[in-house]
């Protein structure tokens, strides 16, 4: 029998009674903090971060133990932050159902599960895959080399390449990969975990990913726009999930999403989709940054806006933060990292964006240099137009601070 842990992100800590080798190893894994409770012996107290979604930890001869995390803002939120940052363009309110699903897994699954059903409704998607071969007939091109080397000037059969139309795609090979993970993992509805049994059998004649092989990568086009939810939310599934082996047997397998990087990617995108109308180009996780003049010190800001051309200078910078206000306001060391973007990227004033605030907005004007530092709260548990609007409102803020 499992025993289930329930957590909160980044609620108080609980004390729950744990055997000493999984809780050392919740505490090395770092998916939450995990310390002795000095006061309840063979208890450990287990405190969320980040990071939600659900991880069992499994020690021969010992029962599993499943942590189950769930996300502070509402599911269907955080499926629309993840959705909007896959295709800002592509996204519409509504389109990802959770059902009534409360825990992140099973709403994902029941999710995941309805987009491949209607990607795949019309039949699964075919294209042209590159294969070799040796045949008697020419078909295709022959491979001179290989013919060669391999048949020493026997003329049959013939070494060949050709272009095959066939099922066994990249898209369809996500698609694959993506359902058989979720099949994997402990805690889905039967119901829904019937439909993707259901749903894998479609994906027969496809190859099956390899655990350890890079996660198929695909562009989408207009061939392929039916796929294209499917198709983001199956790379989201197989980013999230991990497996890892301890010495003595010991395994960790679970899907955690980190809020930390759900939050950035969205706002970064947003922004990208929001200042659009201004031109210039907005860059993601900007590379090329230094802080000295030798450009020994790198940095990496989440966001920076330049003007026009290829060598547009930067208009504005900004860096978001997953964080929830303390009493007393916002971390100081904040300000002091967007004080260093603002002094190497020469600008004037930079952008703090917060998940949470006591105000949608305040600055700090800054000794001597005059640079202004502003910092944004975005609301995540209004709607997903509010918050969209939220993030124009902070681009045209941006871009007449640019402009001035």
């Amino acid at each position: 029998m499992t025993v289930v842990v329930e957590l909160v992100e980044h609620a108080r800590a609980v004390s729950r009674p744990l055997p000493g080798v999984v809780g050392r190893a919740l505490s090395a894994s770092r998916i939450v903090e995990a310390v002795p409770d000095p006061y309840v012996a063979r208890h450990w107290l287990l405190k969320a971060g980040s990071k939600v979604g659900a991880v069992t930890v499994t020690v021969p001869g010992r029962e599993p133990v499943t942590l189950r995390i769930t996300p502070k803002v509402p599911i269907a939120r955080l499926f629309f932050l993840l959705g909007y940052s896959h295709d800002p363009r592509g996204w519409r309110d509504g389109q990802v159902s959770v059902a009534r699903h409360q825990e992140l897994l099973p709403a994902l699954a029941h999710a995941y599960e309805r987009q491949v059903a209607r990607a795949i409704r019309q039949g699964l998607l075919q294209g042209y895959r590159s294969a070799e071969d040796s045949a008697l007939v020419v078909r295709g091109r022959i491979r001179e080399a290989e013919q060669v080397r391999r048949r020493f000037g026997v003329a049959l059969p013939v070494e060949i390449t050709y272009d095959e139309f066939t099922t066994d795609i990249p898209e369809n090979r996500l698609l694959r990969a993506a359902t058989e993970r979720l099949l994997r993992l402990p805690g889905i509805p039967s119901a829904v975990r019937a439909r993707l049994l259901r749903q894998r059998t479609r994906f027969a004649d496809v190859t099956a990913f390899v655990r350890g092989q890079q996660v198929p990568e695909w562009r989408p086009s207009r061939l392929n726009t039916r796929y294209h939810q499917a198709l983001h939310l199956a790379r989201a599934i197989l980013d999230g999930a991990s497996t890892e082996h301890h010495p003595g047997g010991l395994q960790i397998d679970g899907f955690l999403f980190d809020m930390n990087k759900v939050f950035e990617d969205f706002v970064c995108v947003a922004l990208r989709e929001a200042l659009r109308p201004y031109g210039g180009r907005g860059t993601l996780q900007a590379k090329g940054v230094h802080l000295d003049e030798d450009a020994r010190i790198r940095m990496q800001p989440d966001f920076v806006w330049y003007g026009n051309g290829s060598e547009g200078r930067p208009l504005a910078v900004v860096d978001a933060k997953y964080k929830v206000e303390k009493t007393r306001g916002y971390p100081d060391a904040d300000l002091y990292q967007m004080l260093a973007y603002c002094t190497a990227l020469g600008l004037p004033a930079g952008h703090l964006v917060y998940a949470k605030g006591n105000a949608p907005h305040g600055g700090h004007r800054v000794r001597e240099t005059g640079t202004v530092l502003h910092q944004h709260a975005l609301d995540l548990e209004r709607s997903p137009d509010e918050i969209l609007a939220e993030v124009g409102a902070l681009a045209r803020d941006m871009a007449s601070i640019a402009c001035a």
